[in-house]
Parts: C-alpha cells; structure tokens; sequence
C-alpha cells in the first residue's frame, strides 16, 4: 500500500515514448512542474498530451513542446503560448480541441469505466459535424481534420433536443499535483490547483502524484480527501523548495491603500 517513490526517475519509470499522458493544471496552476522536468529530462518524446492547455513559452508542458517532445495535443484552450501556434499552424504539431467541459468528462468517463457519453455541448457545430483542422502541413493547407460524431435525439425532462456522442479518453500516465497526499495516494488540492488534477489522475493506468506535503495515512480526514488513493500508483514527495517554486503566469498588482497618493 505504500506507493511513496524515491525520486522523480522512479516516479516515471516506464513513461515511454507515444504514450498518451493527461498532465493535470491549469495555466500553471497546480502544474506537476517536478514530474515535468523530470520528463523533459529523460528524453521521452512523440507524446500524445492531455491537457486543459500546453503551458506558456518557457514554463510546464511549454518546455516539452520547445523540444519538440509532443506530436498532439488534446486540449480546450491554446492561447498565451506562441510556440503552441506555430509549431500547429506550420503542421509540426496535431491539435484536437474540444470543448473544456467535454474534456473533463472524457477524462472522468475514462477514470469510471464508461467508454462513451452523449451531450449537447458542440452540436451544430464542427464539434459534431467534423472538419475542424487537426493538423496543417507547412503550406497552410489542413491535413488532418475531425471526422463527424454520431449524434441521436434524446428527449431530457420532457424537451427534446440532439446529442453528440464522445468517447472517454484512457491515458497511460496522469501527471498530476497535490497539496497534501498519504502513502496510499490520497491526495487534496489547495483551491484551483484542484481543476484538472482529479480528472486526470482518474483516467490514468498509472498516476503520479507529487505531493507538497506527505502525511501519514489516517493524517487526513476523509472527508477532505478530494481524490481516494485507488486513482494514485505512485507519491512523489517534494522537497520544501520544490513544494514554493511556482511561476505565476500574470501577475497584476496595485498600489497599497497607504502607499496611493
């Protein structure tokens, strides 16, 4: 039951190239910056990446993509990442957006065991119909684009309406980050830092977790646990250093209320 793992090299041992890997995070919020690195580090490449988004220029899943280490992305927003879009838009890179919400079920779906869902949310649109560019060549011109969903009318609380059907995302790692974890893989999020960090841990065959803080089982409440230890393989303590060296991807300050003129 001790899942506890003695260095990021152990933490990731088995990542290999062309795997899928969901990376929990949000802008770089509650980023697995350690496992990152340590990714970046041993040179694994040709990943299909899960993610909200792809980092920025120069911090997260952005110093994978510098290095050309991933060949797609399954995210629901790109933006304050240059590299992102140039490396998508000169067909370096396949990008297959979907909608943020969508996401999340996807991942939740994988980690419950449900291969497939129906929704609302994209009919009408390329979602559902297909054609949404998924990768360029370096002419500009689309290559690879979205094939058409399956979509049936169901009829919910007496309105009737369309849906279309997603399939669940099974990813072979989840690199996630938590606040506080026991030795069985019980973890809990500080605030947003939760966002995606759940969800990707559920849809892994092998998560890993690295934890600011390593407490004892039966040290956290189980009601604060935000996700139970069957989700988590492995528990990568941090360091104090590493557990405060977080970036912040805009900071915006004002003036102290004695300091104003």
């Amino acid at each position: 039951m001790d899942k506890v793992v003695a260095s990021a090299q152990d933490a990731l041992a088995g990542l290999a190239d062309g795997m899928t890997v969901a990376v929990g995070g949000f802008g770089l919020s509650g980023i697995p910056t350690v496992l990152l690195h340590q990714a970046l580090t041993q040179g694994t490449s040709e990943l299909e990446v899960v993610s909200n988004n792809c980092g920025v220029d120069g911090a997260g899943l952005g110093l994978l993509l510098e290095q050309g280490r991933i060949r797609r992305v399954i995210a629901s927003y790109v933006g304050e990442n240059k590299e992102f879009a140039r490396q998508y838009l000169s067909g370096e890179l396949e990008v297959e957006l979907t909608p943020q919400g969508t996401l999340a079920e996807k991942l939740r779906a994988g980690g419950a065991g449900i291969p497939a869902f129906f929704t609302p949310t994209g009919v009408g649109s390329q979602v559902s119909e297909g054609g949404m560019p998924w990768r360029y060549d370096s002419d500009g011109e689309v290559v690879v684009e979205s094939p058409a969903k399956e979509t049936r009318e169901f009829t919910v609380r007496e309105q009737t309406r369309d849906y279309v059907l997603e399939h669940a995302i099974f990813a072979d790692f989840a690199l996630v980050r938590a606040a506080r974890g026991d030795r069985h893989g019980n973890l809990v999020f500080n605030k947003s830092a939760r966002n995606f960090n759940p969800l990707c841990a559920m849809s892994a065959q092998v998560a890993v977790a690295e934890v600011e803080e390593l407490v004892e089982p039966g040290e956290i409440d189980p009601d604060e646990v935000h996700l139970p230890g069957i989700y988590v393989q492995r528990v990568l303590p941090l360091t104090p250093e590493q557990a405060t060296d977080k970036d912040i991807e805009k900071r915006t300050t004002r003036p102290r209320a004695d300091q104003e003129a």
